[in-house]
């Protein structure tokens, strides 16, 4: 669902760029609140894992594909402001090395696809994790249907920007019914591949499954005909003492796999926005790139004639750009963490010792 450059007017376009730095300087405070030293390497790595899954389109319906978007994803592995950030690096990374989503448009694409994505998916997650039995089957049910439900909203968010400021005069109504109708399949995959992946996470470590935390179902005893609580256990080592070694080592190597071999036999056909776009016209007035001339474009390397060996080096560089610039700026969140409860108590301990 990456918009290119010239669907979307340039007023309108500058105004969504406007509402995502926003929304990225909210989940910049946010993340502050979510990201333990633990899990900062593991943001990281959930970042370039929705890269190199985006990378393999699957076919949904005759000449149409789609692909993670992977707000939900995010948000329930990490947290709702993590996965904002999460979604809008990839989207940088996309758009400035390998010209996938217009750079003018970059704006949209993170309100529809990292924002809206995130809102919708975490809002039904929790709703629906406070309603299920607790336990982990209902983390990964959960998990589907806010995946599932996620993806037809970002199509609607995206049909709602067009008809404020497409470039194309086509009726809002027929693009909000192709474009609903086939993200509706495009979110089953997503639903499938989002459930897949935080069902085996939480079955290792659910400790690290962000919307998992406090989900732990309190031990109870029958004594005289009624039940009470039981004596609570010790409390377990700290987090922060368990390894992620292997959990980060396991996810690395899959999105190295998925990026650099897998993604050649993705799916050929035009995704659903692409699709839809064609079909009706919204295309009309598309911009060529403005990375066009990236040695990157189009996810192959330049100079590199085999297909397979030229897709599969750009996945792999792919996933490592993404790695590093998220885990740096993840990294960067959690220092602000550590440095700002220190300048907010140094006052009041000044006081006390005063």
């Amino acid at each position: 669902m990456h918009v290119p450059d010239g669907f979307i007017n340039l007023p309108l376009s500058a105004v969504a760029g406007v509402a995502a730095a926003g929304a990225v300087a909210v989940s910049l405070r946010g993340a502050r609140r979510e990201l333990e030293e633990q899990t900062v390497p593991l943001a990281g790595l959930v970042a370039a894992f929705i890269f190199a899954v985006q990378m393999l389109n699957f076919p949904v319906a005759a000449g149409t594909s789609g692909h993670l978007l992977g707000g939900a994803l995010a948000a329930i592995l990490v947290g709702p402001f993590t996965g904002v950030l999460c979604v809008s690096v990839v989207l940088l990374m996309q758009g400035i090395l390998f010209a996938d989503g217009g750079l003018t448009a970059l704006g949209v694409n993170i309100t529809v696809m990292g924002v809206v994505t995130v809102v919708v998916a975490y809002g039904i997650f929790r709703g629906l994790v406070k309603v299920l039995p607790r336990g982990r089957r209902s983390v990964t049910a959960a998990s589907f249907i806010a995946a599932l439900v996620s993806v037809p909203a970002a199509a609607g968010a995206f049909t709602l920007i067009y008809a404020i400021g497409g470039t194309t005069d086509i009726p809002v109504g027929r693009v909000l019914t192709a474009m609903v109708g086939v993200h509706v399949l495009i979110g089953i995959g997503e639903a499938v591949i989002t459930a897949a992946t935080v069902g085996a996470v939480i079955a290792v470590r659910p400790d690290l499954v962000h919307g998992a935390r406090g989900l732990e179902t309190p031990l109870k005893l029958l004594v005289g005909g009624k039940l009470v609580d039981a004596t609570p256990e010790p409390a377990p080592a700290p987090v922060a003492a368990r390894s992620t070694r292997k959990v980060w080592g396991v996810g690395l190597v899959s999105a190295l796999v998925v990026a650099g071999v897998v993604s050649f036999y993705a799916s050929a056909s035009p995704d659903g926005l692409e699709k839809v776009a064609a079909d009706q016209g919204i295309d009309k007035k598309i911009e060529e790139h403005a990375a066009a001339d990236s040695p990157l474009a189009d996810y192959g390397v330049e100079d590199i004639a085999d297909p397979r060996i030229s897709g599969g080096l750009a996945g792999v560089i792919g996933v490592g750009a993404t790695i590093v610039a998220g885990t740096g700026i993840f990294w960067a969140v959690r220092r602000r963490r550590e440095d700002g409860p220190q300048s907010e108590t140094t006052p009041a301990r000044a006081e006390e010792s005063a």
